[in-house]
């Protein structure tokens, strides 16, 4: 593991656009963020080209990452991106973004043991701004002013979202016969 030290060296390294800097980065988070675009595109050329596109974004927007929370999580949201700005240009593909895993390291809850199929069906038997939203915010890790922004809602109504689709999400497990 990296330590955060070497970090900040590499995101310096980065600013003064240089390339060895930029390779121990992509090298760094390549495995985690091809892992994403993979579960989206599920075409391995295409994950492959939106990837580079969202390293690209980071290391012309490097200068911008404030410190306010991991690296990674920002690599991380800027790689999501550029899916969505994938399935936006294909816009038939839309339909068919599948859910991303919850990646962070933490305690085992019910949504961790349910099957990631059970998960998604239950996930798409919500309304579909509520999935969008339940996604974002539960799934990918984005703030609720972030999801704001990206569909053009006001922060009280994504937060209102995300809670009905909590509520909704919770009835159908136990509808559905799912332990929690």
């Amino acid at each position: 593991m990296t330590k955060k030290k070497d970090i900040l060296e590499l995101i310096e390294g980065c600013k003064q656009n240089d390339r060895r800097a930029q390779e121990a980065i992509y090298r760094l988070y390549f495995p985690k963020m091809f892992g994403m675009c993979m579960k989206y595109l599920k075409e391995e050329n295409k994950a492959i080209e939106v990837l580079n596109d969202g390293f690209m974004r980071v290391f012309q927007k490097v200068d911008t990452f404030g410190f306010n929370g991991s690296f990674e999580g920002w690599v991380r949201r800027i790689v999501y991106r550029c899916i969505m700005d994938h399935f936006n240009r294909h816009s038939n593909y839309k339909e068919n973004v599948l859910l991303q895993e919850h990646e962070k390291q933490t305690n085992e809850t019910a949504l961790d043991k349910l099957y990631s199929e059970d998960l998604l069906t239950l996930v798409h038997a919500l309304p579909p701004q509520a999935q969008r939203v339940f996604r974002l915010f539960a799934l990918e890790g984005f703030s609720h002013k972030e999801i704001a922004d990206q569909l053009q809602i006001s922060v009280g109504t994504s937060k209102w979202l995300y809670s009905n689709a909590r509520q909704r999400m919770q009835k159908l497990v136990q509808q559905n016969g799912l332990s929690l």
